[in-house]
């Protein structure tokens, strides 16, 4: 009985501990709610560069921890939040932005999903006129005397 009871404590011992370390969340102390609120939407998108498309801000890896105290102590230091993204981009490289910026080598990226709407429309407007003809013209005097034919032997019993 001694042994069972003995069991029990260790495992709930270390339940409780494997719920204290997954609960141990970086708090940053804030004077200025501002603050608080760019550190936030700053952590969140950015993109930790170990994980798969997840933001820093959810990431337990180690370079996403190092990218939450370098936005933390560049915030307290006044810097701008487009220069906090340059330096991390400089530091990380663009995959660390989940918004690539407009630049030469993103161009495709940005352009072609407008492109393709845009060929779609032409697509979709060429079809219509083309079928809109394609109604329109006259019969020719052979399709005529046929769809008389047709028409003159429905009539008769």
């Amino acid at each position: 009985m001694a042994v069972i009871r003995l069991t029990l404590a260790s495992l709930v011992l270390l339940l409780v501990a494997g719920l204290v370390q997954a609960a141990a969340i970086e708090m940053r102390e804030f004077d200025d709610p501002v603050m608080e609120q760019r550190y936030r939407s700053l952590t969140a998108s950015l993109r930790c560069p170990t994980c798969e498309n997840q933001a820093i801000n959810d990431s337990d890896a180690p370079v996403s921890r190092d990218m939450r105290d370098r936005v933390y102590f560049m915030l307290q230091d006044g810097r701008a939040d487009m220069e906090i993204r340059d330096h991390l981009v400089e530091r990380f490289g663009n995959y660390v932005l989940y918004n690539p910026r407009l630049e030469g080598r993103t161009y495709l990226l940005w352009g072609l999903p407008a492109a393709l709407v845009v060929l779609g429309g032409i697509l979709v407007v060429l079809v219509v006129r083309a079928r809109r003809n394609a109604s329109a013209r006259a019969l020719s005097d052979e399709e005529r005397a046929r769809l008389d034919a047709l028409i003159n032997r429905g009539r008769t019993p």
